[in-house]
């Protein structure tokens, strides 16, 4: 506890530091606020049933990615999503496209030409996710928060709202990676995420006691011990990595000797991130776009994440996209490459070709254990709705994207503070080693 006291004294020492952490936290409290702000012509008082139809399934999870704006009706209902389906889009077609890989390397000019693509394609899918979601509002279960005298101009003025809404909150993302603390798109996802938590503990707290008593406590002690251990194995899935051993060649400069240092290749067990998780739930959020969000007919099987034809689907469509986009952003050749320009090579195997072979075996064989287990974690929250009976606000906190993007996001931010104090001689946060941050993402992620 002396050791935490002192910590956190400094950390609140360092001016930078302190600066940055509050600038983070006001415009973090500017966000929250607009959560509560309703649309124009929406009644608050009668959005019980949109809160009821936004409780469960694909919207659920849209509800909490975006602290429950969505449920409310807030100028920020879509959150920051549009700017991160845009970003996830750009990045592949830099990828993928080679004139916009040129444009991406040409250094800070081509950076910000992809950023200002990225704001534009915003303002699209911004605009057409504004349109399904009014047809959502519109649908019988919801049609009666809104004022009748205000029907004339809800459709142009919801459109407007909910696109200067998402730009103001890409905007306030850019200011806290800019002037604040970490990854401004990351942590406002992060926030709206643990926005949920108080609420979605005190409903399974009330209706535990409630049910089983002294059992129903029993069981909820059992479900935070599934889930500081799941918390756990998901630090361990982001931080593990299998060690190649690398050596370079040792050379004669003048007098001196350089090179000859044995080092290793950190190949990450899950190099993919959470990409294939927001892919997977990308595609199968597309039913309830076209069906206005209401999830009827076929769509229902891809709203509801205790189907077991959704958790089919699901697995195979996250261990595809983790092999996929871990083909895209991983290059054996490259590093291989790399390797023989600075006079490194794997021992036991030969520069060139064979050393690109080898690292791309390995690559494969870690990939997949880390796909099946991704697929796992993602299939986790309706596993426990499943078995334990808990609500699904609660279950996706024991894993899927939100525990995930937790998990990172706090991993990211306490590196940045670590890398602060140490920077200045003082001791790290933990006794035990250096605090590793995820593998750099796409922009929010």
């Amino acid at each position: 506890m002396k050791k935490f006291i002192t910590t956190l004294k400094n950390i609140w020492s360092i001016d930078e530091l302190r600066d940055k952490i509050t600038f983070t936290i006001l415009l973090l409290f500017i966000y929250r606020l607009g959560s509560f702000i309703v649309l124009p012509g929406i009644d608050p008082n009668k959005l019980s049933n949109l809160n009821n139809s936004a409780s469960s399934g694909m919207l659920g999870l849209l509800d909490a990615f975006v602290g429950g704006a969505f449920s409310k009706a807030s100028i920020f209902a879509l959150g920051i999503m549009p700017y991160i389906s845009a970003s996830i889009f750009m990045q592949l077609m830099t990828i993928l496209v080679p004139q916009m890989a040129k444009i991406q390397q040409e250094g800070e000019s081509g950076r910000k030409k992809i950023n200002q693509w990225t704001r534009y394609l915003t303002v699209l899918v911004t605009a057409f996710q504004a349109a399904a979601y009014i047809g959502y509002l519109k649908s019988p279960a919801n049609a009666d928060a809104l004022i009748p005298a205000f029907g004339a101009f809800f459709w142009v003025s919801t459109v407007i709202t909910l696109t200067v809404g998402t730009l103001f909150v890409m905007w306030l993302g850019e200011k806290i990676t800019d002037k604040g603390l970490g990854n401004g798109t990351s942590i406002i996802i992060m926030i709206g995420i643990l926005a949920r938590l108080p609420q979605s503990f005190g409903q399974e707290w009330s209706t535990r006691i409630a049910q089983r008593g002294a059992g129903g406590l029993l069981l909820m002690l059992v479900e935070i011990l599934f889930m500081i251990a799941i918390i756990m194995g998901l630090i361990m899935l982001v931080q593990g990595t299998r060690k190649v051993g690398v050596e370079y060649a040792k050379q004669i400069v003048g007098s001196r000797q350089m090179g000859g240092a044995r080092n290793f290749l950190p190949l990450k067990v899950n190099s993919a991130g959470v990409m294939p998780i927001i892919f997977a739930q990308a595609i199968l959020f597309l039913p309830t776009i076209f069906t206005g969000f209401t999830g009827e007919g076929w769509a229902k099987y891809f709203t509801d994440h205790t189907n077991i034809v959704y958790m089919i689907v699901y697995s195979v469509f996250v261990i595809a996209f983790t092999f996929l986009y871990t083909a895209l952003i991983f290059n054996p050749k490259q590093m291989a490459e790399e390797l023989k320009r600075n006079n490194g090579f794997i021992p036991g195997v030969k520069p060139g070709e064979p050393t690109a072979d080898y690292i791309g075996t390995i690559m494969d064989r870690i990939t997949l254990p880390g796909a099946v287990l991704l697929a796992l974690v993602g299939i986790l929250p309706g596993i426990f709705q499943l078995v334990f009976g808990m609500s699904q606000g609660f279950s996706t906190f024991f894993g899927g994207t939100s525990l995930l993007i937790m998990v990172g996001v706090i991993l990211d931010t306490l590196q940045q503070i670590e890398t602060q104090l140490l920077m200045r001689q003082y001791d790290g946060l933990m006794n035990s080693g250096r605090i590793q941050g995820r593998q750099a993402v796409p922009s929010g992620m």
